[in-house]
């Protein structure tokens, strides 16, 4: 029986996401491609989640961190909420989605809008604003780098106070 692809598309993997993971095709939409990464963090495809990325994303890029949580994560679902542009022709696309995972037995829902480009004739994630509720929090002191940032900005940590906490956590 064929592999059903974690994506939600209904397809079996093989004919899905299978073969933009391989770069045997390129994502088509930015949907494709929003569907092929979370299909990538639940295969653990760490190499693709740095290639989809943007050339400027990539700065904060952390294969070994990422690795770990994507392997340690139990991966639930992804639900496409909505999608503007990023059809074939447009140069930019915003995908909104929910990725639902458990992580440290907590299970959580990860609302986002993710920006997208085709640059270079292929779909890239640039960036992604977390939506809905607070933060995510946490008992222990270190917030993960895709988390929301602990000010409630609504970004990631990664993009918002971790260079700043780092420094003040360098200067002792």
């Amino acid at each position: 029986m064929a592999e059903a692809c974690p994506c939600g598309s209904g397809s079996n993997y093989k004919e899905c996401c299978g073969p933009v993971h391989r770069g045997k095709q390129d994502a088509k939409t930015a949907e494709d491609l929003m569907r092929a990464r979370y299909s990538a963090y639940v295969k653990g495809d760490i190499e693709f989640l740095k290639e989809s990325l943007a050339p400027r994303a990539r700065k904060d890029f952390d294969a070994k961190d990422l690795g770990k949580w994507a392997r340690e994560s139990e991966w639930l679902g992804l639900e496409i909420v909505s999608t503007q542009d990023g059809q074939p022709g447009d140069d930019k696309g915003t995908v909104e989605f929910i990725a639902r995972y458990t992580a440290d037995g907590e299970e959580i829902e990860h609302h986002e809008r993710g920006e997208f480009r085709l640059l270079g004739g292929r779909w890239h994630f640039t960036d992604g604003r977390i939506l809905g509720g607070k933060p995510v929090t946490r008992d222990a002191p270190k917030i993960g780098r895709n988390d929301p940032c602990h000010c409630g900005s609504g970004k990631k940590y990664k993009q918002c106070h971790f260079r700043e906490d780092m420094a003040a956590a360098a200067a002792g």
